[in-house]
């Protein structure tokens, strides 16, 4: 386990290199207190570009890099506006694209226009927009799903500067839970019902999704999606409030330079067509999976383990995006970053919402920001079973589960136990991991 996601500070990203190029030309463009913030939010925006790939998890089923969802959480005033240049930036060939279908439907609403009560109205053309508007409705989102799903199954992708937006296109606030955990799961929208033109469809929703928003508004959002699986299907990043110190961001100026390089990478993803196994990117996943266990194991944490799981899905999937950009080739640097993105989004949603998902708490008062705790870390090197009963109880957790947490330790051999003494110590191995 490289990060310790326990302290108040960001885990730090690894130094970008070889197979990072794509990521480190974005990150050109936009300020430096913004670099690790961002760079979890690139992979929905690029992953939209892939459509008509799968590929293999290591679970042996195919995936799309569809479903991928992230949420950037800052203070009012700290940057998150630079996301959206970026968007802009890596959209542009959608909205010439969205350009061209909108002409459809300007000229259909003519031909309408002109044919008397008595005539038979022209059909509908079907039209895929790409980068829909934020603010779009359910009735809209849905249709225009079936667009993009009748017109080569593309995927969709929205970015909405505020999270409230997110009722507005899943049908209101009780429809959230449902549809982003269809968009996530790349299940059908569930949205077959009758209209005055007939029956509406159901289709496949395809869809990537970036979302801005403060951290009184994120708290308040999800404060009843925290255990029904949808609050562990988006990534988070978290940045938190920095210190005063007068200098406005430096962001970047957006050349044609910056805009060629760009355009050599996105055409990598519009051309990937096929299924593919990133055997080096699964044994990764699979390593990251064994971590996550030993972390929760020694946080005595299912809820951390329960997070885990969807974290490293999320981080596969850039993994993929990685992959594809670097011309099918996996590099130890983007192993390192995939790491990083695991870490990173699980440590924002303990600074985010560690005290409710603690004690079940929805208000939306300032968070404790503590993150999941290494008991064995704040317990000396030989230790006996009371004084780690001791530690659990000042936690609030039950001296019940001492027994357990015990016989978990010695088992991943974290620790050894003499019957001779009756103490446990910690092992050669763990201590050297842990510095």
């Amino acid at each position: 386990m490289r990060y310790n996601i326990s302290k108040p500070t960001a885990p730090k990203m690894p130094r970008l290199g070889k197979g990072t190029e794509c990521i480190k030309i974005l990150l050109t463009q936009v300020s430096k207190d913004m670099y690790e913030p961002l760079v979890p939010m690139f992979f929905p925006i690029l992953g939209a570009h892939v459509s008509g790939s799968e590929f293999q998890y290591p679970d042996l089923t195919w995936k799309e890099l569809c479903g991928m969802m992230a949420n950037l959480v800052a203070d009012s005033g700290c940057n998150k506006g630079q996301l959206s240049l970026l968007v802009e930036a890596i959209c542009r060939d959608f909205r010439d694209h969205d350009e061209a279908e909108l002409k459809k439907l300007v000229e259909w609403s003519k031909q309408v226009k002109t044919k008397s009560a008595n005539k038979e109205k022209p059909a509908r053309p079907d039209v895929a927009i790409w980068f829909p508007p934020s603010d779009i409705t359910n009735a809209a989102f849905i249709q225009n799903s079936m667009g993009c799903e009748a017109l080569g199954a593309r995927t969709q992708y929205l970015n909405m500067p505020e999270v409230e937006m997110a009722d507005k296109m899943c049908g209101g606030h009780k429809q959230v839970t449902q549809m982003l955990r269809n968009i996530y799961d790349r299940q059908r929208a569930g949205a077959l019902r009758a209209t005055a033109d007939g029956i509406t469809g159901n289709p496949i929703l395809r869809t990537n999704l970036t979302i801005s928003s403060t951290p009184f508004a994120t708290r308040k959002f999800y404060k009843n999606e925290l255990f029904n699986g949808t609050f562990g299907r988006m990534v988070f990043s978290y940045k938190a409030r920095t210190s005063r110190d007068g200098r406005i961001p430096r962001q970047g100026k957006y050349t044609d330079e910056f805009y060629q390089k760009l355009d050599e990478y996105l055409v990598r993803l519009d051309i990937c067509k096929g299924r593919y196994i990133i055997r080096p990117l699964n044994r990764l996943v699979d390593n990251l999976a064994q971590d996550m266990a030993s972390l929760a194991d020694l946080a005595d944490d299912d809820v951390l383990w329960d997070v885990s799981k969807r974290a490293l899905v999320s981080a596969w999937k850039a993994g993929c995006v990685m992959w594809v950009l670097n011309n099918q080739t996996w590099t130890k640097s983007m192993g390192e970053l995939v790491e990083w993105l695991v870490y990173h989004d699980i440590w924002s949603k303990m600074q985010i919402f560690a005290d409710m998902l603690k004690d079940g708490d929805t208000s939306t008062s300032e968070t404790s920001k503590t993150g999941p705790k290494n008991m064995l870390e704040d317990l000396p090197d030989n230790f006996n079973e009371a004084q780690l009963q001791a530690l659990r109880t000042s936690l609030g957790k039950s001296v019940e589960g001492t027994g357990g947490q015990l016989r978990k330790w010695v088992f991943r051999k974290f620790i050894t136990y003499s019957d001779e003494t009756g103490l446990y110590t910690k092992t050669a191995s763990y201590l050297r991991n842990e510095k």
